[in-house]
């Protein structure tokens, strides 16, 4: 489909002369005043607004007025024959984006249009990129209703508009870094950087660099100043995730910006100001790293101002079918079939299963489930065994050292290779890896 651009001139030689250079490339209207070109902006959705300044009774600044006003604002260049500064710099407060003068360079003229649309569709991109962020992100967007999760979501209500930094706490994969985003999609700073940096991915000597930066020459191999995530994250927010793999070092650094809200690159003795906000997220018990000497305590004060605890999926046991339907469908999505259907003895035993690898787990086991299901619905002889409440089903709880076990489950407690009591193995069972 071509660009859409409305040529707006009084002169008809000046009109067609442009329709005519511009139509192979462009789908082209006329208008010979500002009033018919109104009507063609009710009826029609341009992308270009060509206008010329003086015209009889309203000029070109009044189409600039109503273009602007459109629910999908083209971007408008005005031309004119008695080109001035002040005619301009009018103009382009109006909202022009570009200014052109009579007799109009066509080769200009194309490649200011070029460059309007290409502006154009970066900003709807972008637009659209926030409305689908907005969508994922918002609470609506997290799937599940118990008790657990609501407690987290009334929380994240509370501290999001704030300017305080969260700890967000709990196992591995159950969810922290999306709660990260959701404070940050319902906060002021919605429009600004969302950073996340997973400490625990960089050795300590890079993960520094990482966060503050670096001058040219500060160490080998830094050929050239490199901004690092505070400066990146500036008006937004930043989100370290595993904050209790960072050294000591870096937490000194750390702490110094939580207290002063400013930094040094390395190699710098500058101070560097941003405005950002801080979310850490940690699955280990930073309280018990503090009596180690592994983690400052101080530091562990500042970034707990608000602790949001995450809790692990055997504790949200009521959502695990909404979680395992939302999984399958997205599956099922990308991969253009239908998803397979649980029966309840099947999600019976999914409930009783203590998944240590959380929602990361749920997640694998779903996608595992859509791609190699053999019939439409899934029965619980369907399930390895660890998920009947078999071997490996009734380990004791990740972190905790207390054991539960998934009772209530067909062949509970029976080894599945020797053991009586289990369904006759059936071929090509559904098998996940469990994370960790």
């Amino acid at each position: 489909m071509l660009p859409t651009v409305l040529i707006v001139d009084d002169e008809k030689h000046t009109r067609e002369g442009l329709r005519q250079a511009l139509e192979e490339q462009y789908d082209i209207y006329v208008a010979q005043d500002a009033d018919q070109a109104f009507n063609l902006m009710e009826s029609e959705q341009f992308d270009v607004v060509i206008t010329d300044l003086r015209m009889p009774n309203k000029s070109g600044l009044k189409v600039i007025d109503r273009a602007i006003t459109l629910p999908n604002k083209p971007v408008v260049i005005m031309m004119t024959a008695y080109g001035n500064v002040e005619s301009a710099v009018d103009a382009m407060k109006r909202g022009a984006t570009d200014f052109l003068t009579k007799p109009v360079n066509l080769e200009k003229l194309e490649l200011l249009i070029q460059r309007a649309l290409k502006s154009r569709t970066l900003e709807t991109e972008n637009k659209q990129l926030h409305e689908r962020l907005d969508a994922k992100f918002n609470l609506e967007g997290i799937v599940g209703s118990s008790g657990a999760l609501q407690q987290v979501l009334d929380r994240v209500k509370l501290v999001a508009p704030s300017r305080a930094t969260i700890l967000i706490t709990g196992e591995t994969g159950t969810g922290k870094e999306l709660i990260a985003q959701a404070v940050h999609q319902l906060s002021q700073r919605s429009k600004a950087p969302f950073v996340a940096v997973h400490c625990a991915a960089l050795p300590a000597n890079l993960l520094e660099s990482e966060l503050f930066g670096h001058e040219r020459g500060s160490f080998t191999g830094a050929t050239e100043r490199r901004i690092g995530r505070f400066e990146s994250a500036d008006g937004g927010t930043l989100f370290l995730d595993e904050i209790g793999e960072i050294s000591l070092t870096t937490q000194v650094k750390l702490l110094r910006f939580l207290e002063q809200r400013t930094f040094e690159r390395i190699g710098s003795s500058k101070q560097q100001t941003v405005d950002v906000r801080l979310i850490a997220a940690t699955n280990r018990t930073l309280e018990q790293m503090v009596k180690e000497g592994t983690f400052r305590e101080d530091l562990y004060f500042r970034l707990n101002v608000v602790q949001v605890a995450m809790p692990p999926l055997r504790e949200r046991t009521d959502d695990i079918p909404l979680l395992l339907d939302h999984f399958l469908k997205s599956f099922a999505r990308e991969n253009g079939i239908e998803p397979p259907v649980f029966e309840p003895g099947a999600m019976r035993c999914l409930q009783a299963y203590h998944w240590p690898g959380n929602i990361r787990e749920l997640r694998n086991f779903a996608e595992n489930a859509v791609v190699l299901h053999r019939s439409a619905r899934i029965h619980e002889y369907d399930l390895e065994p660890r998920f009947r409440g078999g071997t490996g089903a009734a380990q004791g709880s990740m972190g905790d050292g207390a054991g539960t076990a998934a009772t209530g489950a067909p062949g509970a407690g029976v080894s599945p290779t020797t053991g009586p009591g289990l369904a006759a193995p059936r071929p090509g069972p559904i098998s996940v890896e469990e994370n960790e």
